[in-house]
């Protein structure tokens, strides 16, 4: 496989979905929380989004187990992941990526390594590349307004899933999100987010699971960097 081949599609999985998940659920997961509020039939919106606002003020970092599934429509199958993701605010974020293949996607406010040891590879990238995005950087950098950015409002096919917990859809009021909908289910009783999906411009369904939610850990900013292993080849995307 070439060069260009590896770099844009990675065991099927292009690259720019790759990091436009990375980017949605950065900014999202830190307005989970916990957060008291009693039963969920009797909640208004503008109290939900609220309290998420404040949650996400006070979090400093956040640890979670997940599960990841793309529906990559150009292949027409679907990948499904598994591992711990950690993210500090702001702009420092770590994928580590246990099955069925082990990766790791790591990200400062400097650079980007994507690390692939199977392929014994390290794609790197400058961060500013990835936080191009105006709405990505007002979020990573702990300024994003969920009210300000997007229109959010109740699922149309309900509030609540059948086990209770909300279901929220967020509208984009610009462009450059790369998607025209999100979708989030958050805990009934924790009030964090558990669940989170979009579909991007090329027709490809995300879909991510967490659990094992864990906030301010006081994670060291080293954890975010990443060492070149040696004998991996170096691959620098423009």
């Amino acid at each position: 496989m070439s060069k260009k081949r590896i770099i844009n599609n990675i065991y099927g999985f292009p690259l720019r979905v790759f990091l436009l998940t990375s980017l949605f659920f950065f900014s999202f997961l830190f307005n989970g929380g916990s957060i008291s509020l009693g039963a969920a039939n009797s909640l208004p919106l503008a109290s939900l989004i609220s309290k998420m606002q404040e949650t996400y003020d006070r979090t400093r970092d956040l640890k979670a187990n997940f599960v990841q599934e793309v529906a990559l429509k150009s292949v027409g199958r679907t990948e499904r992941e598994e591992g711990i993701l950690y993210l500090k605010n702001p702009k420092r974020m770590l994928w580590d990526y246990q099955k069925p293949r082990i990766k790791k996607l790591v990200v400062n406010p400097q650079k980007a390594w994507l690390y692939i040891p199977e392929d014994r590879a390290v794609y790197v990238q400058s961060a500013d590349q990835i936080f191009k995005s105006k709405m990505a950087i007002r979020f990573l950098s702990g300024m994003g307004k969920l009210r300000e950015d997007f229109q959010v409002s109740f699922s149309e096919t309900g509030a609540v899933d059948r086990d209770g917990n909300y279901r929220l859809k967020l509208i984009p009021k610009a462009a450059g999100l790369g998607t025209d909908q999100l979708n989030l289910t958050v805990d009934k009783k924790s009030y964090q987010i558990i669940e989170g999906g979009f579909t991007d411009a090329y027709g490809n369904a995300t879909r991510i699971r967490f659990s094992n939610i864990k906030v301010n850990n006081r994670f060291d900013d080293r954890k975010f960097d990443f060492k070149v292993p040696a004998g991996v080849e170096v691959f620098n995307m423009r």
